[in-house]
């Protein structure tokens, strides 16, 4: 997952981004270094806090944008 990588690209710590999303700084923690998956809302909670896609997220896409069908 590229969240460690969105969330330095913002100049944030671990400790920060759990603020601002309301969870441990430990979960982002685990979740950075692949200890725990995030379920599918936390998914969409990052995904929509870096503005990037579910897929850019799980990198399956070198892409960030969302593409509509």
């Amino acid at each position: 997952m590229r969240l460690k990588e969105l969330r330095k690209k913002k100049g944030m710590t671990q400790l920060r981004l759990a603020m601002e999303l309301n969870m441990s700084q430990n979960t982002v923690s685990r979740y950075e270094t692949g200890e725990r998956e995030a379920d599918y809302k936390t998914l969409i909670k990052f995904a929509d806090y870096f503005n990037v896609s579910i897929d850019y997220l799980l990198e399956r896409t070198n892409d960030p944008t969302f593409h509509k069908k």
